[in-house]
């Protein structure tokens, strides 16, 4: 399962822990809202990412320039 499918999971358990929690006071019921949104964006970006192709280059080599004579 790719990385972005477990942040909507996530993301729908904590609004459903929002929607089904009457007893909660309005403030955790609205952390948990910004938690599933929150988990929302970072499916967004892991999409983003996973189409992403990113190749490592090394830097060249320093050449040193001092040759020992001054």
């Amino acid at each position: 399962m790719a990385a972005a499918d477990n942040y909507r999971i996530k993301a729908a358990e904590f609004y459903a822990q929002a929607r089904g929690a009457t007893g909660l006071s309005p403030h955790i019921r609205l952390q948990f809202e910004n938690l599933a949104r929150t988990y929302l964006l970072l499916a967004e970006q892991a999409d983003r990412n996973a189409r992403t192709d990113l190749t490592y280059e090394p830097p060249p080599p320093k050449i040193d320039s001092s040759d020992g004579a001054q």
